[in-house]
């Protein structure tokens, strides 16, 4: 060890014990269950009690805060995050109270408790949108939890959820468009992956054209080509862009490793699902299905598309069958292809036109009686 090292170290341990001495009495008063439980929701008196009984003054609340600080700091997140949580049950500086809240959430997601990272981060985006901060601040603040909340999100057994819930409020949607367009790209493939959330594709997919030209990348484009340019060869190439993405992004390449095999749960589930994005909108538009050109589109062999189609029409119970001699797959005719759809339309329209027509011409035809007499 260098003799700059050595100074370092004697620094440090020196600071730790100044904190460490500074922070006993609260420390040793908060250490005792049934002192704590006289604490009340009134902070004022908390302090007034504390000066009266333990001599305990606002200096060694304070210090509490910095030794927390410190212990965070020396890879102690256990210990900061109960000291931080205990600061801010007696802490009278708003300021001051708010970074402590931003001290426990750090905490807890270095420890990795998914759980109370949750209840910390709904505590600080209430906390968020109640200080009276500047719209700037509370821009600067609403994008920071956003990219803390990535951490959570894609850790968290509902955070597919989660996500979508937090990102498309209107204000975090804001600072996303205004402060953080790549956060598009984890909004977008969580509702990808998610069958429950499929509704929300037609407002993402909004979003991510009003954003085209400030920021695209390959799950943006993906959906982009399928769902406003249907675009088949596009978003085969996309799809195939999208899996070297995920591969190789922190968030979403997660790998798992499960009997000597590693996999990347999250890229595996997103290609299955974009498939079926581009198998579902395919049989829209078609009634008669090619399985080699479909194959092509899905980035498959001719027999992986085969037993792919045959599980999916298993499975989801489509009105679809499978004409092997022809390698075709004809979908049931209640499913109209999309020149039906607009001639059904146009004909719909046209008789609509034509009741409306007529009550305008018989309510002129009143009023011109009415005025003849």
């Amino acid at each position: 060890m260098t003799a700059e090292m050595l100074d370092r170290r004697t620094e440090v341990m020196e600071r730790l014990k100044y904190l460490e001495d500074l922070a006993a009495p609260l420390v040793s008063f908060l250490q005792n269950p049934s002192l704590v439980q006289e604490l009340r929701p009134d902070k004022q008196y908390n302090l007034q009690m504390l000066h009266d009984r333990f001599q305990i003054r606002t200096e060694h609340i304070e210090a509490l805060y910095q030794f927390a600080k410190f212990q965070f700091e020396c890879g102690n997140y256990s210990g900061a995050g109960d000291f931080l949580y205990q600061y801010r049950t007696l802490c009278t500086n708003v300021d001051r109270s708010f970074s402590a809240l931003w001290g426990k959430l750090a905490a807890e997601i270095l420890m990795q408790n998914w759980d109370v990272a949750v209840e910390e981060l709904n505590r600080l985006k209430e906390t968020i949108d109640s200080r009276p901060d500047s719209p700037l601040t509370q821009l600067k603040n609403r994008t920071w939890l956003m990219h803390w909340s990535l951490f959570i999100f894609f850790n968290h057994e509902n955070g597919r959820n989660g996500i979508i819930d937090l990102f498309f409020q209107d204000k975090y949607l804001n600072a996303i468009q205004t402060n953080a367009h790549h956060l598009l790209r984890y909004l977008a493939t969580s509702i990808i992956i998610n069958k429950r959330r499929r509704n929300m594709l037609k407002e993402l997919i909004k979003v991510i054209q009003q954003e085209h030209y400030t920021y695209k990348d390959p799950i943006t484009e993906f959906l982009e080509c399928l769902y406003v340019d249907y675009d088949f060869e596009g978003a085969q190439q996309k799809l195939r862009e999208c899996e070297e993405l995920i591969v190789n992004d922190f968030f979403l390449g997660k790998q798992v490793q499960e009997n000597g095999y590693v996999t990347v749960p999250l890229r595996d589930e997103f290609l299955e699902n974009a498939r079926l994005f581009i198998f579902e909108t395919y049989c829209r538009i078609h009634q008669c299905i090619d399985i080699g050109i479909l194959s092509q589109k899905l980035n498959m062999t001719y027999g992986e598309a085969e037993r792919w189609i045959v599980n999916l029409i298993r499975n989801a119970r489509l009105d679809a069958k499978i004409d092997s001699q022809m390698g075709t797959v004809v979908m049931g005719t209640q499913h109209s292809n999309v020149y039906e759809q607009i001639i059904e339309k146009t004909k719909q329209l046209a008789v609509r036109s034509y009741v409306l027509a007529n009550n305008v011409a018989a309510t002129s035809s009143t009023i011109q009686a009415s005025i003849a007499r």
